[in-house]
C-alpha cells in the first residue's frame, strides 16, 4: 500500500480544517507548510498593493522561505497539497514547498479553499515546480466540506 501525505498551507485556518478532514478520511499523514516569517493580517490584505502577499503574488519567481522540511518525504508516493486560492492560483509558498523536494515519480494532488474562485491556472503555475511527477487536476472545496464529499472526490481521482 502506498503512503500518502496531506501537506497544507493555511493563512487563516480554513485550509487547515479541510486538510485535517481529508487526512482523516484517507488515513494519511498530515504536514503543515509553515512560512519562515509568519504572515500577519496586514500581510494578507489583498486590497493593499503593497502588502506582502500582493508583492509575492505579483512576482512569479518569488519563493517565500519555509520553516523546516518534512524529513520523511521519500516515504510518500502520493502528496495532496492544500492551500487557499490567492489571485486564482496557489500561493507561491506552495512552489517553495514543491521545489524543496525531489518529487520524481510521485503523484501530486492539489486541493484548495476559496471564497469564490476556482482553481484558475493553479496546475499550469505548479507544473514547473514538480517536474517528473504526476500532477493531477485539483479541486476547490469549502473549508467545512463533508467527509462524504472528500471521500467521493478521492475515489474519483485517476491516481494510476
Amino acid at each position: 500500500m502506498s503512503r500518502i501525505l496531506v501537506a497544507y498551507f493555511s493563512a487563516s485556518g480554513m485550509t487547515a480544517k479541510l486538510a485535517e478532514t481529508l487526512s482523516k478520511v484517507i488515513g494519511a499523514d498530515l504536514y503543515e507548510i509553515k512560512p519562515e516569517v509568519p504572515y500577519t493580517k496586514a500581510d494578507l490584505n489583498w486590497m493593499d498593493k503593497k502588502s506582502r502577499s500582493s508583492i509575492e503574488m505579483n512576482d512569479p519567481v518569488f519563493r517565500p522561505a519555509i520553516a523546516g522540511k518534512n524529513d520523511k518525504m521519500d516515504d510518500y508516493d502520493t502528496v495532496f497539497v492544500g492551500f487557499p486560492i490567492w489571485w486564482y492560483i496557489a500561493p507561491t509558498i506552495i512552489n517553495s514547498f514543491l521545489e524543496s523536494y525531489d518529487l520524481a515519480n510521485k503523484t501530486i494532488i492539489p486541493f484548495a479553499t476559496s471564497g469564490g474562485s476556482g482553481m484558475g491556472e493553479t496546475n499550469k503555475k505548479l507544473m514547473t515546480s514538480c517536474p517528473n511527477s504526476k500532477l493531477l487536476e485539483g479541486k476547490v472545496f469549502k473549508a467545512n466540506a463533508s467527509e462524504a464529499e472528500l471521500t467521493a472526490w478521492v475515489e474519483g481521482l485517476k491516481m494510476e
